[in-house]
């Protein structure tokens, strides 16, 4: 497992945990549109952040569920994840 989320890896957690369906291509493009934008609300994101959670085994930064933009939420939980995870 890699020690950064990628696209692809966002998309499917939208996917599991929030219902919403992006391809990785068009969610790479609109990575500075809105969460909401992508039909993606608040408890979809905190669905994400804790499916992150459990997947990486430890906690996420406490303002990733309110990450504006994929590209914003991405650049924060990518900081946050021990290298090497």
């Amino acid at each position: 497992m890699s020690d950064r989320i990628t696209v692809e890896e966002l998309a499917e957690l939208m996917k599991q945990a929030a219902g919403v369906t992006v391809a990785p291509d068009e969610l790479q493009q609109r990575a500075d549109s809105g969460f909401d934008a992508l039909g993606i609300d608040s408890l979809g994101l905190l669905g994400i952040v804790g499916e992150l959670e459990n997947r990486y085994g430890a906690p996420m930064p406490p303002d990733a569920e309110r990450c504006k933009t994929p590209r914003q939420f991405l650049d924060l939980v990518n900081s946050a994840l021990p290298a090497g995870a």
